[in-house]
């Protein structure tokens, strides 16, 4: 048979139907018929698979109404069908089944399908860990939300705004400062702009009788100013610091970064010496692999002898910004100007793609004067050709 014949005889075999059914199905959430249609299959000795099984599963799990305890207790006895039937579950299998679990309101069950995962070699993803997440949150469990979280930390998966402000809340509603504190920061980290909703539990927080008692009455300023030069500026991580009625009020920065409320203004933040060592070595392990491993271990010697620089620049961005044609004369005021604020006065790396260096402006006198100038003064680092000057 060929190819085409193959795919064809697929789609018309039974499993091939029931597929494309359930699919449809679950576009227009038609749990009925879904059921209808595993119970038929069933009674032909249709052998369902792993696909079929999931979208049953997300089906019962999606769908509400007058019937949805009837509808949950089918989607479990579909889900143990298919672990009698040995038909290898995968992350959606757990994660569907959890939330089946969510929606009967137990949480507990819900976390410990997420934890069978291990047994079978499946790493939770972060949908996962939703439905036990919430729903603890939900109950006001928050013992049982840490737990959750600190599950999610061990497996290496990065909590989002959703349930970092879930894990707040409650936090706020039990009155666990030191957790406050912590999530507060978390978000901190990892969160561009808060929604509305999650500014609206920070505000209630801070407006709490209980975060007016939250605090230290007296503190290291030796430790506190450690804190901030080790974190790059603003956070001290020292805890609450002084008591009493917070101010909390909305206001916006000009554009000097200076706050219109209190005068203050912004804290440049940088990654700390960890994040960007952690940084550098994904990126060279990345290189590496997707890169003529020659070329980048080569640029990586070349940097040995000729670094550490101040500034970096992207030759051919900044050569290339409001421009038709490739203009040196724009890279070479940017090089200057970034000479001028080095500290050690030095010039910055400028890196180059091999074509940029020999063809077109590039033929110019001037301009040739000019990179031959940056090559001298070991400024200058030309990417081969065939290799991505990005990395």
């Amino acid at each position: 048979m060929s190819l085409r014949e193959k795919k064809k005889a697929r789609r018309e075999a039974p499993e091939g139907v029931l597929k494309f059914k359930l699919d449809t199905c679950s576009k227009r959430g038609d749990v009925v018929e879904g059921l209808r249609l595993y119970d038929e299959a069933r009674k032909n000795g249709v052998e369902l698979n792993q696909h079929h099984y999931n979208v049953l599963l997300y089906l019962c799990s999606q769908n509400g109404g007058e019937n949805v305890s009837d509808l949950r207790k089918q989607g479990f006895e579909i889900f143990q069908q298919m672990i009698i039937d040995k038909v290898p579950p995968n992350e959606a299998t757990f994660t569907n089944a959890a939330r089946l679990a969510s929606a009967m309101e137990d949480p507990e069950m819900a976390f410990d399908l997420v934890k069978q995962m291990k047994g079978f070699g499946i790493l939770p993803k972060l949908r996962s860990y939703g439905p036990p997440l919430f729903g603890f949150c939900k109950k006001g469990m928050a013992d049982k939300a840490y737990e959750v979280d600190a599950h999610m930390i061990e497996y290496g998966v990065v909590a989002e705004e959703p349930e970092l402000s879930a894990l707040l809340k409650v936090s706020a509603d039990v009155n666990n400062a030191d957790k406050v504190y912590e999530l507060l920061h978390r978000l901190r980290t990892s969160v561009r702009q808060a929604t509305e909703s999650t500014v609206g539990i920070i505000e209630d927080w801070f407006k709490s009788k209980h975060a007016a008692k939250t605090g230290k009455e007296n503190w290291d300023v030796r430790k506190v100013k450690e804190g901030v030069a080790r974190g790059g500026g603003g956070w001290h991580g020292q805890g609450w610091l002084g008591c009493g009625q917070w101010r909390v009020v909305r206001t916006q920065m000009d554009k000097e970064g200076v706050c219109g409320s209190c005068g203050e203004r912004l804290a440049c933040i940088d990654i700390d010496p960890r994040e960007t060592e952690d940084f550098a070595i994904s990126l060279s392990k990345l290189a590496l692999g997707r890169e003529v491993k020659a070329d980048f271990i080569r640029f990586q010697d070349w940097l040995q002898r000729h670094g550490p620089f101040d500034a970096v620049v992207d030759g051919a961005n900044l050569s290339l910004i409001n421009q038709q044609t490739f203009s040196f004369s724009q890279l070479n005021s940017v090089v200057h100007r970034l000479h001028d604020m080095s500290p050690s006065k030095k010039l910055p790396l400028v890196i180059l793609h091999k074509s940029r260096v020999t063809g077109g402006p590039a033929q110019s006198p001037y301009n040739k004067k000019l990179l031959e100038r940056w090559k001298i003064s070991g400024a200058l680092y030309v990417t081969p050709a065939g290799s991505n000057d990005d990395w």
